[in-house]
């Protein structure tokens, strides 16, 4: 959790002197990282990539709060690299995003970090360069809190999920360029057409069919990249990671979701989950049988096994194409029962922001106010008829009533919901923002384009705001995806409807079809990146550059040339 005070005091500092002006009765620590060509091995398949010290995940960093760190990043590989420190508040020289934060790591070059660690929690570092962290460079971070936690526990386990796929980053992405369903192994055939037609009548399912056929996608986009391998700690479900624990003891678990593309549903079967942290940040603890982790978030849990046998850790990807399963055993080679994947999700038109729950003896190809004739390749930036601006707000955890995708744990069971978090401490005053800004979350899945406002990064401008102001941010989703929305150096206070009990994270999912808001204290000078957290989204375009003005030194701020994101 982020000591706010600190953080602003060091703000104002560090932003121009932050490499001779550190307190001087913090910690200094130094850590060492080599960037690597790797083997890894998924238990399915082996394949070469990119790692840290030699491996892929890399190591665990072990911070303390009120430390000053210096990180050492030497590059072997025969390209250029980065490493950003996602989550962490620092100068955003030191956040690692080439040609925003510096110009990368070249190769047989070091390159030294420093900055002061204000915060606490769970994060987590990966490339920011090309499709490196697809590849396999993303590593943890675990920072100890100065103070004492607002809750117990005799274990501590980082849970780092990331979905391993035998093609590299760079041909996933000509393979998406080429044809964008290449990776979709879920699509509808005869035989459902048929199924369907024995229920829903022959008419409503051509008439589906026919909407979804004008629009260029199916019911089965859910996840752009199947295919792949789930890892837990760089272990496949055959590999087996296992925690041990002794019966009655407490055990943290960090996750992490450090995938490229993937959306996991988290249970232990079992086991009821106490969620205590999300995105690093203490949260009143909410007791749930399961969570879905969108990517690029961490949330902690606390679990205590009462009995003398094994626990299966279960992650099955929100498409359940695939899942990833880990072990809390009392001893080695303890097992537990695997559960069986639930049925895999179709979209509905729910999902586009439509209430067409009663579509029995509907005329698609008549449906008011959208001329399905017009939406030839799915450009979300001109979808006609639909007035995105009163798109319903988000309030379930990720999506929307009567969305083929809204998470279910069953009867008598408890999903965590984006409203169940409200933050342990107040973090920020509460007071109103001074302006809002809409981002529209825009694409074309046809051709495989995604974008901001109907832009891609390298044709729009920067968003430029004011040191000091609080800004609104309007997400409004008007694509058939999931969207998580990352914010480099401040923090997002998702408007959940708590007031000042807001819950403060680092990266919030936008659902298909959704609004969502949240709020950010512009209190970090410099320019920063802001992006969805799909890699092969934010290649394609759904990326910005923020720039803070005002503030301290703000001459400092360096003039960019070059628009093209380094993902």
């Amino acid at each position: 959790m982020i000591n706010t005070k600190k953080f602003r005091r060091h703000s104002c500092i560090v932003a121009v002197f932050y490499l001779v002006m550190m307190p001087f009765t913090s910690i200094a620590d130094v850590y060492n990282l080599t960037v690597d060509k790797v083997i890894i091995d998924t238990g399915k398949f082996k394949k070469q990539g990119i790692g840290y010290n030699g491996a892929s995940p890399g190591p665990v960093l072990r911070m303390e709060e009120g430390e000053n760190v210096t990180i050492n990043v030497t590059n072997n590989l025969d390209e250029m690299t980065s490493i950003h420190w996602h989550g962490l508040i620092l100068p955003y020289q030191q956040d690692g995003v080439p040609t925003i934060s510096y110009d990368g790591i070249k190769p047989g070059e070091t390159f030294t970090y420093k900055f002061p660690i204000v915060q606490s929690g769970t994060y987590w570092f990966h490339s920011h360069s090309g499709f490196q962290e697809p590849d396999g460079a993303y590593g943890s971070i675990v920072i100890k809190s100065k103070k004492r936690e607002p809750f117990r526990y005799d274990r501590d386990y980082v849970v780092q999920l990331t979905d391993k796929h035998p093609h590299s980053g760079a041909r996933i992405m000509r393979n998406l360029k080429t044809m964008p369903d290449y990776y979709n192994r879920q699509q509808q055939t005869i035989t459902d057409f048929i199924s369907d037609s024995e229920t829903n009548g022959l008419g409503t399912t051509i008439n589906d069919r026919m909407a979804w056929g004008d629009m260029r996608m199916m019911p089965a986009d859910i996840e752009d990249v199947q295919g792949f391998t789930p890892l837990i700690n760089g272990k496949g479900p055959n590999q087996n990671w296992t925690g041990l624990f002794k019966p009655g003891e407490r055990i943290r678990l960090r996750f992490i979701n450090s995938s490229a593309m993937t959306y996991f549903d988290i249970r232990i079967p079992g086991l009821k989950m106490t969620v205590v942290s999300a995105d690093g940040n203490n949260v009143r603890p909410v007791k749930v049988d399961e969570f879905r982790i969108a990517v690029a978030e961490t949330f902690d849990v606390i679990v205590q096994p009462k009995d003398d046998k094994a626990y299966t850790i279960f992650a099955e990807s929100m498409g359940r194409s695939a899942f990833g399963r880990g072990t809390l055993a009392p001893r080695d080679g303890m097992v537990a029962e695997v559960p069986q994947l639930k049925k895999s999700p179709l979209l509905t038109m729910a999902d586009m922001g439509m209430d067409h729950s009663n579509m029995k003896g509907m005329d698609h190809s008549n449906m008011k106010g959208m001329d399905h004739s017009k939406m030839k390749g799915m450009d979300h930036s001109k979808m006609k008829g639909m007035d995105h601006s009163k798109m319903k707000s988000q309030v379930d955890p990720f999506y929307a009533p009567g969305s083929g995708l809204t998470p279910n744990a069953g009867k008598d069971k408890k999903f965590l919901s984006y409203q169940d978090l409200k933050a342990q401490k107040q973090l920020y005053k509460h007071r109103a923002p001074t302006r809002e800004i809409e981002l529209r979350l825009t694409g074309n899945m046809e051709r495989y384009i995604w974008s901001i406002n109907g832009k891609k990064y390298e044709d729009e401008e920067e968003i430029r705001l004011q040191y000091g102001e609080r800004v609104r941010f309007k997400f409004v989703n008007e694509t058939m995806m999931s969207h998580p929305m990352h914010l480099h150096g401040m923090w997002s206070i998702l408007d959940t409807g708590a007031g000042k009990w807001n819950p403060i994270k680092h990266t919030v999912s936008v659902a298909p079809g959704t609004t969502l808001y949240t709020e950010t204290e512009v209190d970090a000078p410099g320019q920063w990146a802001f992006h969805c957290h799909l890699s092969y989204h934010a290649a394609s375009g759904m990326f910005r550059k923020i720039v803070v003005v005002g503030g301290p030194k703000s001459a400092l701020l360096n003039s960019i040339t070059s628009k093209e994101p380094k993902v």
